[in-house]
């Protein structure tokens, strides 16, 4: 393991992202993050302080950590988030500080997380169809994410990106609608591949719409894209332009084309787990010690520690999905 210099795991991956997970609360029920009943919360003394957050971050950029995205749950559940935002803006080595949210509170916070030193946002839109929102979400808040996003856009944020879950069977029909709505407003729009983290276990693979078929739909159906250079040898997206202009639209192929061999996140769940891959089955207790007297040299050792045991791909030595028994919104986004 390495004691000194950047974070690098056993298979050579430099580790510069940092997700924070602030609250595994939520104001929708997304089945492919959360059940819709008996779901346990944790209670506000299991989850981080803002000030426990804050130091784990100064940690983490020592060590190289350089951008810190909060999530949730949905991250403006959470009181007081500006609050937060405005202590990780101020932490020295943070290149790069965002937000992702389901939108539905943005109309309220945007000014104030502009204002705090959020640089930028990402918001779950999933399909511009009620109907469908209604059934991916369990709930009718697709007007109050709209007005989030137009909200954020007078707040001044220049990078909005929306994230929309591809799901076979689901969400066919929102691939052309969404990708019109960001042209429209300048929005950058990312597809994701339906990963096995659901919150009611309906994840098979028959229900993976890859990134490929809708490259394909939208070739069709709006015009030729054409592949964006990368803007890191690290990103997760794959980008694509249409050859007649506007903001790029990406595909996370977190199924069919995985990109595990250059990944480098980590993960702070919102009851202090350091979790190194999305699908791991291992995670790193911070709270405890946070909590235990831990000095910021143990707290590295244990960051260290963490990077050290990743596993390939997926969670596993074999690139295979290991299932792990917390859904999404415990895991954070």
């Amino acid at each position: 393991m390495n004691t000194a210099g950047p974070l690098v795991d056993s298979y050579g991956r430099v580790h510069t992202d940092l997700r924070i997970s602030v609250t595994d609360r939520c104001n929708i029920r997304c089945f492919y993050c959360m059940p819709a009943e008996g779901v346990q919360f944790r209670s506000h003394a299991e989850i981080l302080s803002f000030e426990e957050i804050e130091r784990f971050a100064e940690v983490a950029t020592r060590l190289g950590i350089r951008k810190l995205r909060l999530t949730g749950g949905e991250p403006l559940v959470r009181k007081h988030v500006p609050r937060l935002v405005e202590k990780l803006a101020a932490v020295p080595g943070i290149d790069d500080l965002a937000m992702t949210t389901n939108g539905i509170l943005l109309g309220e916070y945007a000014e104030s997380l502009k204002a705090a030193g959020l640089g930028r946002l990402n918001i779950s839109l999933d399909t511009l169809d009620p109907n469908i929102f209604r059934r991916i979400a369990r709930s009718d808040g697709l007007p109050q994410v709209l007005e989030g996003i137009e909200a954020a856009r007078r707040a001044g944020f220049q990078r909005i990106k929306l994230n929309a879950l591809a799901i076979r069977d689901l969400t066919e029909d929102a691939i052309v609608p969404l990708a019109r709505f960001a042209r429209e407003h300048q929005l950058e729009l990312r597809f994701i591949e339906f990963m096995p983290v659901d919150g009611d276990q309906q994840w098979n693979r028959d229900r993976v719409l890859s990134g490929k078929e809708i490259l394909d739909v939208l070739s069709r159906s709006i015009g030729p894209l054409e592949a964006v250079l990368p803007s890191g040898p690290r990103a997760a997206a794959t980008e694509y332009r249409f050859r007649d202009g506007g903001a790029p639209v990406g595909m996370i192929c977190s199924v069919t084309e995985p990109f595990c061999d250059h990944c480098n996140r980590l993960r702070l769940t919102a009851d202090g787990k350091i979790r190194n891959c999305l699908f791991s089955t291992q995670q790193w207790d911070v709270r405890a010690l946070l909590r235990g007297g831990g000095t910021p040299q143990q707290l590295a050792h244990m960051v260290r520690a963490a990077v050290g045991a990743k596993k390939k791909a997926h969670g596993t030595d074999e690139g295979e999905f290991a299932r792990y028994d917390r859904p999404m919104h415990q895991i954070g986004g």
